[in-house]
């Protein structure tokens, strides 16, 4: 590329304002054609409301928004769509039920028709791109890497030349991560350009031509990922060096908090979601549950908080079986949850922090006054823990809604740690949170482990799995196929039994 070509995408000065909030203030950015270029910035910086600007979702206050040099103005996504701006979601948004051909078309029947001319354009998509997809396969037969190639095929199917990548890597195993990236270089060898959000700064580095650095809603700079270390991003991120989660000595003691005997939870066909899992927690251990998503990790963490009936088996808390407990009953003995999807399962969007404080605490101090919720107390309680875990919001009456992810994350985490449970169930903790956050977060989960908390974490970040586990197990279609060691075992071996590719117990595993 010459110096006197256009920018693929140029954004000048582009100011965002949310009442109480300046999500954006004076953006600058410049990406050039056919290139990688990643956006890297703390939780609630305004990275994703700038994707979102550029993607129509939001109209700024001020700024300009230029591609190849000429200034446009989105009134909505279809707007951007037109112009050759797609964006990929951090949550899919597909129908299972629905084949990759049919997911593809869906919303532009009017670009190649629903029959062979569609058929031929996704072959040649997929092909041209690497992104080996077979039109009629259903979607819910899909792996998670699988589903969000369709999604880059669903953007490009709609003739997009500049893709936006919301997390791309948040959910990916690392041979999917990698094969993420072969995508990614394919996009550009044809002179796509990408730009992609993500807070994994390895990654970042591996595969970004230039980085852009957002804090506290403006630029602060750019770097080069050849000469920039991880350290050095983070420091610009958040002024902090790069955390790591690697645990302290262990703090695992004999007792028993929880123990699982033969869990079974059905599933939609023939084969249970949960298929005969024994597993055992104690005090001050934390035990590490791995799986590619979809393997029944979401429904073992729901078994065990009471929000799925068990086809088989039994779940202890402590010395009782707590089978039959409702989730409330199973809350109150003692069990705290950070869910997976905060937004479905943790919060209120739409209403304030202090309410949100209370869910699920509901019958407990400080938000119980007999019959009542003491709203005095529990606005007291939320302030303190804005303060202590560092959740950014003008007050505790602003709404759930108005916070950036890693800001709710924090609240939750809040909340969950405030009632001192003896068991925490930690699903994705640190998922969508950047590197400040997630410091924050890997601190808490380390002192209540010292404490004698057990704690049971699954995640989608091998490096938090290995760094934090005592125990590490694996599971595959819903069984429990490997018991690690944490010291012993690597990201991409870890991978390995995620997958099946690797089926064997190394030596010396628990």
């Amino acid at each position: 590329m010459t110096d006197s070509a256009p920018l693929a995408v140029e954004l000048r000065g582009i100011t965002k304002r949310f009442p109480g909030v300046v999500a954006n203030k004076d953006i600058e950015l410049r990406v050039a054609r056919g290139e990688v270029h990643a956006i890297v910035g703390e939780n609630g910086a305004g990275k994703s409301t700038l994707m979102k600007t550029l993607y129509g979702m939001h109209r700024p206050d001020e700024g300009q928004i230029l591609l190849d040099g000429r200034e446009v103005v989105f009134k909505s996504p279809a707007d951007a769509i037109a112009a050759g701006v797609g964006m990929v979601h951090q949550h899919f948004m597909l129908a299972d039920n629905l084949t990759v051909l049919e997911n593809v078309v869906l919303g532009a029947e009017k670009a190649h028709g629903i029959g062979a001319a569609a058929r031929a354009r996704i072959v040649e998509i997929s092909d041209s791109y690497a992104l080996g997809l077979e039109p009629d396969t259903l979607v819910e037969d899909l792996g998670v890497g699988d589903r969000q190639r369709v999604e880059i095929a669903k953007v490009l199917y709609r003739g997009a030349t500049t893709l936006i990548l919301d997390e791309p890597t948040a959910v990916l195993v690392p041979q999917e991560v990698d094969e993420l990236f072969g995508n990614l270089a394919e996009l550009k060898r044809e002179g796509l350009t990408v730009i992609f959000i993500s807070h994994k700064l390895d990654e970042v580095r591996k595969v970004a031509d230039s980085i852009t650095v957002i804090r506290r809603g403006t630029t602060v700079g750019t770097a080069d990922p050849r000469t920039t270390t991880a350290k050095q991003l983070a420091e610009l991120m958040v002024g902090a060096e790069l955390p790591t989660p690697q645990t302290r000595a262990s703090t695992v003691r004999d007792t028993p908090v929880l123990q699982l005997r033969g869990v079974t939870v059905a599933g939609q066909g023939t084969r249970p979601a949960v298929d005969g899992v024994t597993l055992t927690v104690r005090e001050g251990e934390v035990l590490g549950i791995a799986g590619v998503e979809g393997n029944g990790q979401a429904e073992l963490v729901d078994a065990i908080m009471g929000l799925r009936p068990l086809a088989a088996g039994t779940v202890v808390l402590g010395s009782d079986d707590i089978s039959a407990w409702t989730t409330r009953a199973r809350r109150e003995g003692g069990i705290g949850f950070i869910p997976e999807d905060r937004h479905r399962q943790g919060m209120l969007l739409d209403a304030p922090l202090w309410e949100n404080r209370v869910l699920g605490h509901q019958t407990e101090a400080p938000a119980a006054k007999g019959l009542f919720i003491d709203r005095k107390a529990s606005i007291a309680d939320t302030e303190r823990i804005m303060r202590e875990y560092d959740v950014r919001a003008p007050g505790p009456d602003t709404l759930a809604v108005a916070l950036s992810g890693g800001n709710q994350q924090k609240l939750i985490v809040g909340r969950e740690m405030s009632a001192h449970p003896r068991l925490l169930i930690a699903a994705h903790p640190t998922r969508g949170v950047d590197v400040g956050a997630q410091s924050v977060i890997w601190e808490l989960l380390k002192d209540a482990r010292a404490e004698g908390m057990g704690i049971v974490l699954v995640s989608a970040d091998l490096d938090e799995l290995i760094g934090l586990s005592d125990t590490l197990v694996v599971m595959l279609r819903g069984a429990v196929v490997a018991t690690l060691d944490p010291g012993q075992v690597t990201p991409e071996q870890l991978g390995g039994h995620m997958t099946g590719a690797v089926t064997d117990t190394p030596a010396g595993a628990a």
